[in-house]
């Protein structure tokens, strides 16, 4: 049996692991799995929405339980240009990270499900997804009630 001693200084012990510390936090970071990015990487990715329980699992991840089967299923067209009556909704959608100017001219699916856990017990409440291709670009939540509300995907308060 052989036993092979070295001695080490402290200094080099601490870049390394400093270094290690550095690069660990960058894959984290990279992976969305590091500090406020762990709350968001729970949403599913936008992309490659093509089925019923994709959509489902799409609202799903922002915690909405909602039914089986969509309430409604339209074709709209996105508008050339967009006026005054637009603004507040681009807003909204802006605010989630979706730009709907990328889709002027272009026709899109929008799927309305029922919301079966708004935090206020409310029933009736609808939260609709803007698919192109098999991409989420847009959505929201609202009350379709006189003198209801309009708001993004993410649970309130």
């Amino acid at each position: 049996m052989f036993i092979i001693t070295a001695r080490v200084r402290k200094g080099p012990i601490l870049a390394v692991a400093a270094a290690a510390a550095v690069v660990c936090g960058v894959l984290l970071t990279a992976a969305g799995l590091g500090g406020r990015d762990a709350a968001v990487s729970g949403v599913v990715s936008p992309t490659g929405i093509k089925t019923n329980e994709d959509r489902i699992a799409y609202l799903e991840s922002y915690g909405w339980q909602v039914s089986q089967e969509p309430v409604s299923v339209e074709e709209l067209l996105i508008p050339e240009t967009f006026d005054d009556t637009y603004a507040q909704y681009l807003d909204l959608q802006s605010s989630q990270g979706f730009d709907l100017s990328e889709y002027c001219g272009k026709r899109v699916k929008r799927y309305t499900y029922e919301i079966n856990n708004y935090p206020t017990g409310e029933s009736g409440i609808q939260a609709g997804l803007l698919i192109y291709k098999n991409t989420v670009i847009g959505g929201d939540v609202l009350s379709p009630q006189l003198g209801g509300f309009i708001h993004g995907l993410s649970m309130p308060g």
